[in-house]
């Protein structure tokens, strides 16, 4: 029995949806980060290795939705 995938009805249907959740995610997350980091150990700031990183791919996430747009039918 082969199993069946239906590629349409997984793609995103709308993007802008998409980063908006992303962004949405990633405000509400990255003070949080600094807060356990402040009321664990601040011996090595390792929040600003993860929140850089986040915010880069947010940025490429924002590029390729508003920026770098596709032909969609």
């Amino acid at each position: 029995m082969k199993t069946q995938f239906n590629f349409e009805a997984k793609t995103n249907k709308n993007p802008k949806l998409g980063f908006r959740i992303h962004f949405l995610v990633f405000v509400l997350t990255a003070p949080l980060i600094f807060i356990i980091w402040y009321l664990t150990d601040t011996t090595y700031p390792w929040p600003l290795w993860s929140t850089p990183a986040w915010a880069t791919g947010v940025l490429f996430h924002y590029l390729g939705v508003y920026v770098f747009k596709k032909n969609r039918i």
